[in-house]
């Protein structure tokens, strides 16, 4: 049996280095070399190079079928219960290969989790819902404090103080998402990764999970994959442009400060679709 990696302990980040730094100089926690992902003979991604910097939300934005829900999937191994699923390249987190010997993606998920598309609570009360991951992982010691600060963090807990025996299903579509983004940190990840958290959302709840998100990454890494242009210009610090080469496999057209990838892009191809002349 292969000997377990231990994952790094992550050192507080000071105030002013989260506010005033320029990405460029900030901590890469994620460092990502040639990755190509498949099913299958079908080449999802391909040729990936890309540093996520600490503490910044990012977008990946792109046309549909471009690949951009695979790539983030690929951060915490969340495709490798896909049949058919091929990783090449590596996958760096905090200088460490997610997919190399003895690294357990449990371990992984935990320190990196997710917040799906649609809100998809459990059939259970609010409570349970923060409380199910801490539980299985078995962080039960000061389980009633863990779920007050996750639902606190996640701007929710105002709200739903008063009723956690409740089910999550009662719950309005704004508030389940953000249910289940207190439900992703309630194991303390250092990164979220949000598959289009909000397309399911009314305008009001959108723009809640916008100041979210612009809440959360005082403490966390966030990357959002988004079809919302606007979305990406307000919320996001940094912007990853994907799209799809003539074999359909999606690849990283360009990357920079999200100021710059709507405002003065390098690439053509960016400009245009940021724009609106295609996608």
């Amino acid at each position: 049996m292969n000997e377990t990696v231990t994952m790094p302990t992550m050192r507080p980040v000071d105030v002013a280095e989260r506010r005033e730094a320029p990405s460029e100089l900030r901590e890469a926690v994620f460092e990502i070399h040639g990755l190509a992902a498949r099913y299958g003979t079908n080449l999802a991604v391909k040729n990936v190079d890309l540093e996520i910097y600490r503490n910044l939300v990012t977008a990946v934005i792109g046309p549909s079928g471009c690949g951009k829900s695979t790539f983030i999937r690929c951060l915490n191994r969340m495709n490798d219960d896909v049949p058919g699923f091929a990783l090449d390249g590596t996958v760096n987190y905090h200088g460490i290969d997610i997919y190399g010997n003895g690294v357990e993606p449990i371990e992984v998920r935990r320190r990196i989790g997710m917040v799906f598309q649609k809100p998809n609570p459990f059939p259970k009360s609010i409570y349970d819902n923060v409380a199910w991951a801490p539980r299985v992982l078995g962080l039960k010691k000061g389980l009633d404090e863990r779920v007050e600060k996750a639902l606190q963090s996640a701007a929710l807990w105002d709200e739903v103080k008063d009723r956690l025996k409740k089910s999550a299903l009662s719950l309005s579509g704004g508030q389940q998402q953000r249910l289940c983004i207190a439900r992703a940190i309630a194991t303390q990840p250092e990164v979220i990764l949000m598959d289009e958290p909000c397309s399911a959302l009314d305008p009001r709840a959108t723009l809640q999970i916008e100041e979210l998100m612009a809440q959360l990454k005082e403490n966390y890494t966030i990357i959002i994959v988004t079809h919302n242009m606007q979305q990406a210009a307000r919320a996001s610090d940094r912007t990853v442009f994907m799209n799809m080469a003539d074999d359909r496999a999606g690849y990283v057209v360009e990357q920079d400060q999200t100021v710059t990838i709507f405002t003065n892009p390098s690439n053509q191809m960016t400009e245009d679709y940021v724009s609106g002349r295609f996608g």
